[in-house]
């Protein structure tokens, strides 16, 4: 089949093998969202008087049936055709003849793949955002039921005060609400439009591009042609950015158990199917979940500098070097959704130790309490905190039993409301709303 760009002369085999990498594969992922690109393009050439009511039409009813078998997965690329856009072409040709090929009229791959991939990115985003919100949720239930469950708080690796399970789940959860904000910011940056800035330098045609911007749900137009194009691989690094974000809470919670696992630690436990065992060893119940989730999720982190070392240094315009973003970052969005989802349904079934500070390892972890009493009695901290510093030197230090911390945020007074209503807050900054009325009237 014909090139999109092919003008009468055929490609070696093994250059056209290279250029098309893994865009086939790829680009059946992006199927949806170029049929919806085509559908608010087409609609728009009917506006401006390219198409008749009549090629509209039947382009629209071809393209829907297209979207519908895109949805069940049966709209394939066929061999010797390059990608997406060009089967989408290919199918509207063969079926409507010279209707079809006044589709791309206005248009250049350029600007289709860039809408594809805003379009792309802000559906994952989305899903990104409910799967996070779950695991939101399952620690918020998980730090209220165990609230009161005493357990060592460290810093440089060692004891260092008094914590408890509910403050331990319930900070990665306000953590998850920090990452809203940069997936809302990267969901902000895709939720905008460059359809109509062709190759980048904008088309003699008189677009309507606020009407495409309108059908596909964005909430604003990239109006500059050349920032429009030169969104590629800025687009797939901020998105990146987000990413990394999130997998970064993710991996430091996965550390978390593992390390808790451990018998040293023996602070938590699993049923034994959720665990993995040895070849060798039968009394081994390995954390297997956490650790693919700590690596996976710590490999996601690289995404960034991946993509800026990619995109540093190119001049403006278009460069093919945007195409190999794609692959990881379409990765990434699945895998990072599936350590999600693991990490919500395996922490939901967690044991906890409510004995744990009862270990004389932990004797001295009530020394600040200790300190802060004196000081409420009058006496001045330095000096406070020198006293009880010769009583553990000369092994004379009492252990506190009761241990009260109420000031908004420790671990007597966790503001679990307060931190739901952020993450409340944070869903409510995504406009998915808007998005979902304007594609259900797109696809009509």
């Amino acid at each position: 089949m014909k090139k999109l760009w092919e003008k009468g002369v055929s490609v070696n085999k093994e250059i056209e093998e290279f250029t098309i990498g893994s865009d086939r594969e790829l680009d059946r992922s992006l199927a949806r969202y170029d049929i919806m690109g085509t559908l608010a393009h087409a609609a728009m050439l009917r506006s401006i008087g390219i198409l008749s009511d009549q090629e509209h039409k039947d382009l629209k009813g071809t393209l829907l049936n297209m979207y519908r078998k895109a949805e069940e997965g049966k709209l394939s690329i066929e061999p010797g055709v390059e990608d997406i856009h060009s089967q989408v072409e290919k199918i509207l040709t063969e079926k409507l003849g010279d209707t079809g090929k006044k589709v791309h009229t206005g248009r250049s791959r350029n600007d289709q793949v860039a809408v594809d991939l805003h379009l792309y990115i802000r559906d994952e985003i989305r899903k990104t955002v409910f799967v996070a919100r779950d695991l939101f949720n399952a620690l918020m239930l998980l730090g209220k039921e165990h609230r009161d469950a005493l357990m060592p708080g460290y810093t440089h690796f060692q004891v260092a005060m008094p914590s408890s399970f509910g403050l331990w789940f319930t900070s990665f959860a306000e953590d998850i609400t920090d990452d809203m904000i940069l997936l809302q910011g990267a969901f902000q940056v895709a939720n905008q439009n460059p359809l109509g800035a062709a190759a980048g330098f904008g088309t003699s045609i008189a677009l309507n591009r606020k009407m495409t911007t309108e059908l596909l749900g964005f909430e604003s137009l990239r109006y500059n042609v050349m920032h429009a194009m030169m969104s590629r691989g800025r687009l797939e690094k901020i998105t990146a950015q987000s990413l990394s974000s999130l997998a970064g809470t993710l991996a430091r919670l996965a550390m978390d158990v593992t390390m808790y696992m451990g018998q040293n630690h023996d602070f938590i436990s699993f049923p034994e199917e959720y665990t993995t065992g040895s070849s060798i060893m039968p009394h081994k119940k390995n954390p297997d979940v956490f650790e693919l989730i700590r690596a996976k999720c710590n490999r996601i982190k690289s995404l960034p500098t991946e993509a800026d070392l990619v995109i540093s240094g190119l001049p403006s315009g278009y460069h093919r070097d945007f195409q190999v973003l794609k692959e990881n970052l379409m990765k990434a969005f699945s895998e990072l959704q599936d350590c999600l989802y693991m990490a919500e349904k395996v922490l939901l079934q967690v044991k906890i130790r409510e004995d744990i500070l009862d270990d004389p390892v932990y004797r001295h972890i009530s020394s600040v309490d200790k300190v802060n009493q004196l000081v409420l009695k009058g006496m001045p901290f330095r000096e406070a905190y020198q006293e009880i510093a010769r009583q553990i030197r000369n092994q004379t230090f009492t252990p506190e039993d009761s241990i009260v911390h109420t000031h908004e945020g420790s671990l007597g007074n966790l503001c679990l409301e307060e931190i739901r209503q952020k993450m409340d807050t944070r869903m409510e900054s995504f406009s998915f709303d808007k998005i979902d009325n304007a594609l259900q009237k797109l696809l009509q």
